[in-house]
């Protein structure tokens, strides 16, 4: 069965060029060119697998839409991938912090938006139909098969992207990691991807696990070098 991806933009133009080409490549595509159509359309079985979204739409703010998203349970591990023309530094790290995955500035190849989308659902479907395995570091437990992150015991919203990258760290707890080498753990990623996202998405992680997010004492920065998940304290015990 084809994999399922909802593309919200109000170009139609570009929709269906975008719809005819992800198409060929064997995926479900359906468009909507408003907001209000895009949420009819998560509230109707089966559910995308996947959502492209265009921040610049006539009936709403789609960064606040990517919000609401992953605020949503429901919605808080489906891959998103931002399109928008408005590509300065300040406007990407602003989507990435909202919770989008990737983001692919306006105009763009087609070819680089099915590449990023193919690494988006490598890494949402990693470890699907595997047996469970769980991670543990500490207090702090991965379901690597439910793609689920408990905190002593309390479930912790992440990404998908966020999910891998803290997965990456848990497997190599104790050890300084590169960008470079996080990178190339996160399989599929586009070489030529923004590479200052990984920093904010190890910010979006501080913000679902460290008490105070600003005083890190789980997830490590190791300037000039890279981030490193910290082994359990003393007085940290597993659930």
């Amino acid at each position: 069965m084809s994999t399922r991806i909802l593309l919200v933009d109000d170009d139609l133009r570009l929709s269906a060029m975008l719809a005819d080409y992800l198409g060929q490549a064997g995926y479900a595509v359906e468009t909507a060119g408003t907001l209000t159509a895009a949420r009819q359309r998560l509230r109707q079985p089966p559910a995308p697998q996947a959502l492209i979204l265009d921040l610049m739409l006539p009936d709403g703010d789609g960064l606040q839409w990517c919000r609401e998203l992953r605020a949503d349970p429901a919605t808080a591990a489906l891959p998103l991938l931002m399109l928008t023309a408005r590509g300065e530094p300040a406007d990407r790290i602003l989507g990435l912090e909202l919770g989008a995955d990737d983001y692919l500035a306006k105009p763009f190849e087609a070819r680089e938006l099915l590449a990023r989308l193919r690494a988006l659902l490598r890494r949402a479907q990693a470890g699907s139909g595997t047996p469970a395995q769980v991670l543990r570091v500490g207090a702090l437990e991965l379901d690597l098969g439910a793609h689920e992150v408990r905190l002593h015991g309390q479930p912790r919203e992440l990404t998908a992207y966020q999910f891998q990258l803290l997965a990456v760290l848990a497997r190599h707890a104790g050890r300084v990691l590169t960008r470079d080498q996080i990178m190339d753990a996160l399989k599929g990623h586009p070489q030529d991807a923004f590479d200052r996202s990984i920093d904010v998405h190890i910010s979006r992680i501080r913000a679902a696990l460290e008490d105070d997010p600003k005083r890190p004492r789980r997830i490590l920065t190791v300037r000039g070098t890279g981030y490193m998940l910290a082994r359990p304290r003393a007085d940290e015990s597993a659930p």
